[in-house]
């Protein structure tokens, strides 16, 4: 049977390049970078030109970069570091509703620990308004924080023009740009970028390394105590082999930003023609002008997302039913409920999320199959009935003729 996965905005394989340059920190390269000796050199000077690769596909400088462990750290990192740093500034943090579970359960963590915090709504395609955000600001805002990208939907917020709000109101600003890295350029000079979180495992990169950008100038408190590492910010023994590893992550997405966009655009647009076309009851969630290249989150009205994740599974193909971090957990998609989704939007949605292994033939698979398993799902419903009062124009896909 084959097997076709589309959940790479969960994480995706390691590249081969990738798998190549780590190897020689797993069999010879095995140093402490912090040691003076001869062992540690040589691994210091893998950690050195890392760094540097992932500055540059940041356009930032290599002392900018902090390695973590991973964006959630990088993400608690960036606010609590903040807030530590900024105490006696003020004490209000601006995010919105459909931020990482990251970011939302640390800004309660900040609330429950006397700190405020202003959820932002989106509209129904999950776009933020940056004047929303300037109307947010008072005078105890001291950090606001919002993704890049969102990581269910794929809608891309116009962090360049919030970043700019930030600036002329003397407020510092950070981005979870996890889902962002290497499927969009990002210039965090042009952008006016503070604070910048990323991981290696969703651009071909190994699982547990990820990294903050902190702009120089930036204040912010240490993480993790206990040794000189990342500047004093985070202690601990450097993960050689991944932060290598992302550093190569980051060269070749750099190399192939352009030509993977276009690919990957292509065909996700063949995934949802081929699916729409295919099936006359589904619809698209998110904003489709403003989107990541990858992603595609589509409803199909009174089929149950769990149910057909399984059903698709036993095809050989690997989709999601939201989040990553948030499977398996108890209730429906906070992104799809703050979009304002009906409870069968909420209950009926999957995304199917390309990457850098993909072929045209992994699409024209799914598009065999994924729409004879939502039919039998469908037929199986016992509200199937229901269909022929539901809004056919709500659910009908609208494919743009320009984003081929």
């Amino acid at each position: 049977m084959r097997q076709v996965y589309l959940d790479n905005n969960a994480t995706t394989p390691l590249h081969p390049e990738v798998v190549e340059a780590m190897l020689p920190c797993l069999l010879t390269e095995f140093g402490n970078p912090s040691s003076i000796h001869w062992a540690g050199r040589q691994t210091s000077t893998m950690l050195q030109q890392a760094r540097a690769q992932v500055a540059d596909l940041l356009n930032a400088q290599p002392h900018e970069i902090i390695f973590t462990s991973c964006g959630s750290e990088g993400d608690n990192f960036a606010l609590l570091g903040s807030v530590e740093a900024l105490q006696g500034k003020g004490n209000h943090i601006i995010t919105s509703a459909v931020e990482h579970s990251a970011i939302l359960d640390t800004c309660r963590y900040f609330e429950e620990h006397g700190g405020r915090v202003t959820y932002l709504p989106v509209d129904s395609h999950g776009a933020i308004d940056p004047a929303a955000v300037e109307a947010a600001i008072d005078s105890d805002t001291i950090l606001i924080s919002l993704m890049w990208a969102n990581n269910e939907t794929g809608t891309v917020f116009p962090i360049e023009k919030i970043a700019a709000i930030a600036q002329q109101h003397q407020i510092r600003f950070h981005t979870d740009a996890v889902q962002a890295l290497g499927r969009l350029p990002i210039d965090v000079k042009r952008c006016q970028i503070d604070l910048l979180t990323v991981s290696a495992h969703k651009i071909g990169g190994p699982k547990g390394v990820g990294a903050v950008y902190v702009r120089d100038g930036v204040e912010i408190a240490p993480y993790i105590h206990g040794g000189h590492q990342e500047r004093r910010l985070r202690a601990g023994t450097h993960n050689v082999p991944g932060i290598v590893g992302f550093g190569r992550a980051c060269v070749w997405a750099q190399e192939h930003l352009d030509s993977e966009t276009k690919r990957l655009t292509a065909l996700r647009d063949r995934l949802e023609e081929g699916i729409c076309s295919r099936l006359k009851y589904v619809s698209r969630n998110g904003d489709r002008h403003n989107c990541l290249p990858n992603t595609l989150n589509l409803t199909f009205p009174y089929v149950e997302g769990e149910g057909l994740l399984l059903a698709l599974d036993m095809l050989g193909i690997a989709v999601s039913s939201g989040s990553a971090c948030t499977s398996g957990v108890e209730g429906a998609s906070h992104v799809l409920r703050a979009m304002h989704a009906d409870d069968m939007t909420l209950n009926s949605s999957v995304r199917l999320s390309l990457g850098f292994h993909n072929t045209a033939e992994d699409v024209d698979y799914v598009i065999q199959h994924l729409p004879a398993a939502v039919e039998r799902l469908l037929a199986m419903s016992p509200a199937f009935d229901d269909l022929n009062q539901y809004d056919c124009e709500v659910i009908s896909c609208e494919i743009d003729p320009h984003s081929h």
